[in-house]
């Protein structure tokens, strides 16, 4: 193999492996950018409370939903009743509509929780989830997640510019 066809192979290898990489972040960010566009909320399980049904480490999106709305049946994500602004995700077991709550109870649980839920703690209602996203991208918001993405964007760039520079070399 002579030279040239060399750095053919190389820019070819160095363009495939930097456009992979940058295509792989951007598909791992839509599922964070998208929907918020849409307006879903977008949140990722950390409990077993809804398994099977949401398993931990999903992704679920969420979108408003007036209170009076909601059926039985509905999964809801809501504030926590206490103070520890966790978010909860939950199947609505009754909609009291006459005192605003709802009766909530996860999948996996055997009792319904143990306080009603008020309507102004509602967020809204899952309407898709997405098993295993959720924990790939909790990775990703962290700050070493980012660093990381951030430097695999510098390498895949750095990676197009030498398929460049060597396709360039090649012309001349």
């Amino acid at each position: 193999m002579d030279q040239k066809s060399k750095k053919k192979v190389g820019a070819i290898i160095c363009n495939i492996v930097g456009g992979t990489i940058l295509v792989a972040i951007i598909l791992l960010c839509i599922p964070l950018i998208l929907p918020k566009i849409f307006g879903y909320q977008v949140y990722t399980v950390i409990s077993g409370s809804m398994e099977p049904a949401i398993p931990v480490g999903s992704l679920v999106f969420i979108d408003e939903i007036e209170a009076e709305k909601v059926q039985e049946g509905d999964v809801i994500a809501f504030y926590s009743a206490s103070d520890s602004g966790a978010i909860i995700t939950h199947r609505v077991e009754k909609n009291q509509v006459v005192s605003g709550q709802f009766i909530t109870k996860g999948d996996a649980n055997d009792k319904a929780d143990p306080m009603p839920i008020k309507y102004e703690l509602l967020i809204g209602k899952v309407v898709m989830n997405i098993p295993i996203l959720g924990k790939i991208l909790s990775v990703m918001v962290t700050m070493q997640g980012k660093i990381v993405a951030g430097v695999m964007v510098l390498f895949a760039t750095v990676l197009q510019l030498i398929a460049g520079k060597i396709q360039n070399s090649d012309l001349t």
